[in-house]
């Protein structure tokens, strides 16, 4: 059998996940649809791991990284990205020689450089992005419907092979994804900051406005719940993925503030030409992104 980052008969793998919530459980279901050889899954929530083994979800399950993570030809790290490097240089030791490893992090910065300089000869880390997820967070709302037609971003670096890139590219389109890009850390990072990180806070802000009362809910239509939608947030892991990108974010809250200025300042002023000026540069926008 080839060697992980060169073989794509996904029935022959054996892959680990790392981290069973929300990404990491839909990994382990599309994993399941693609009828792979073996699934390992590492979780320290012990009730996590035993709904993951209950469900069939997982062939193997670990507490904690050991010996038996050799089994595994490729491993996704499904976890916080603070603790993704840690995870690497706490593990090496229990990695196939020939082991490829990925990432969904939402945050890049110097992560890739930093597992990459823990790694011997060998072994690869290739990481990525899928841009799929949903409402809620969680094992329990894990579905691997979330990759269909989504977008995955890869973020390849100097270390990475030509091979590994490709076999990213076959997984990602084998998950149900419908294409893929590569872009530098510091172009993910930029652009997340933009098409991820800000929409959370405006969400967040909007269903936090002193405008909400007990009666809102009954005044509310598809603007608002879709406005909303992801203000259903895990506090834990976004709290950590602004801060992690927090220069970046700041950046996009100021530029959609200046846009909010321009509204308010037509709405006092009466301003219809320029509300109507600023609603077309919208809808052309919206159009070219759909």
């Amino acid at each position: 059998m080839e060697a992980g980052f060169r073989n794509t008969n996904w029935q022959e793998l054996s892959f680990a996940i790392v981290g069973l919530g929300l990404i990491g459980g839909s990994y382990a279901k599309a994993l399941r649809q693609l009828g792979v050889r073996q699934i390992i899954g590492i979780e320290s929530n012990a009730a996590v791991l035993a709904q993951a083994m209950d469900e069939g979800l997982i062939d193997l399950g670990l507490s904690e990284a050991d010996a038996r993570l050799r089994q595994a030809d490729v491993i996704i790290c499904c976890i916080y990205p603070e603790a993704i490097a840690s995870f690497m240089k706490d593990n090496v030791g229990f990695f196939k020689e020939d082991v490829l490893l990925t990432d969904v992090a939402g945050i890049k910065n110097d992560m890739i450089a930093t597992v990459q300089a823990v790694l011997p000869q060998g072994m690869e880390f290739i990481s990525g992005h899928p841009m799929a997820g949903r409402q809620g967070s969680g094992l329990g709302m894990s579905d691997a419907a979330i990759f269909r037609n989504a977008n995955y971003i890869i973020v390849p670096e100097k270390g990475n092979t030509t091979a590994a890139i490709k076999w990213l590219e076959a997984f990602a389109l084998a998950l149900g994804c419908k294409q893929t890009v590569q872009v530098t850390p510091e172009e993910h990072d930029r652009t997340i900051a933009f098409t991820s990180n800000l929409p959370h806070v405006t969400a967040v802000a909007l269903v936090d406005s002193a405008s909400y009362s007990d009666k809102t809910k009954y005044f509310v239509a598809g603007s608002f719940r879709d406005g909303t939608r992801v203000a259903d947030i895990n506090p834990e892991l976004w709290c950590g993925l602004f801060l992690a990108n927090k220069d970046k974010v700041a950046d996009e809250v100021d530029k959609y503030i200046e846009q909010l200025v321009l509204w308010r300042d037509a709405l006092r002023a009466g301003d219809g030409e320029t509300l109507k000026d600023l609603m077309r540069k919208g809808a052309a926008r919206r159009k070219e992104l759909y």
